[in-house]
């Protein structure tokens, strides 16, 4: 099982539940992740989604093994795992249902991207982040709408260029996370915000979010759209067949000209 549900009141708790590759995301995980928040939303007693990894990290993003498999794959199954990447950030997105995603350790490209659409971010002052994808010869484009959306182009710029950690103090500064709490008191500030979201109004809290998304302006389908075309392309580009084998050879890519 690659994720976990539990229903705590009116609370869904969802759980990315592979902890031996650091809850790395793939195919299947990625299609039960999307599948777990999407009951959680149209279930009538539930009224906050949270969203977690088991043990150490939240999530190391892609499985690299499962890339690598993607880069050998015709350019139709391509699209279609890309597009199950970009249907997973659309639906924690447009969640009628408020998501709050609790990072703990590290929180890696296409984890980076879940924490971006969700509403409210709590982070560990031990999380990590990053936006590794150019490490790889790859782009980070379907997560791209969300993070360019929570940190603003300009900042957008430097980290999806270089790929750098984000610390927790940086990811806060920049308005990727919402609050910052000490490993033993992350959980205590999960749950005071998941207080103040049950104090609201159902139907107050969903038109007040897509208040935000009507005056902010929506990711539309057809950018969704043009994200999965790209990633699929990149990921079967000499560059990111040459990023990907240079990470699982431990040695430094020999980029093509």
């Amino acid at each position: 099982m690659t994720v976990t549900e539990r229903l705590d009141g009116a609370v869904a708790r969802i759980e990315i539940d592979r902890p031996e590759v650091a809850n790395a995301f793939d195919g299947p995980t990625v299609t039960a992740l999307g599948a777990a928040v999407d009951r959680a939303a149209t279930d009538p007693a539930v009224r906050v989604i949270v969203l977690s990894g088991a043990g150490k990290h939240f999530s190391a993003g892609a499985d690299l093994s499962w890339m690598r498999r993607m880069a050998d794959a015709d350019a139709t199954e391509n699209l279609a795992d890309a597009r199950a990447l970009a249907d997973l950030m659309r639906t924690v997105d447009r969640s009628p249902k408020p998501v709050v995603v609790r990072v703990q350790g590290a929180a890696m490209a296409g984890a980076t991207g879940l924490a971006a659409a969700a509403d409210i971010v709590v982070a560990s002052t031990a999380a990590v982040f990053a936006v590794s994808e150019v490490r790889l010869g790859l782009i980070p484009a379907v997560i791209s709408p969300y993070l360019v959306r929570a940190i603003g182009a300009r900042q957008a710029r430097r980290f999806f260029l270089t790929a750098e950690r984000i610390s927790a103090e940086t990811a806060h500064r920049i308005g990727l996370v919402h609050e910052l709490a000490e490993p033993d008191e992350l959980d205590g500030a999960v749950d005071r915000i998941v207080a103040a979201l049950l104090a609201g109004s159902p139907a107050a809290i969903r038109a007040a979010k897509d208040l935000v998304a009507d005056v902010d302006g929506p990711i539309d389908d057809v950018l969704i759209e043009e994200t999965a075309r790209r990633i699929a392309e990149r990921r079967a580009s000499p560059d990111a067949r040459e990023g990907l084998a240079a990470f699982l050879e431990k040695r430094k890519p020999e980029w093509p000209a």
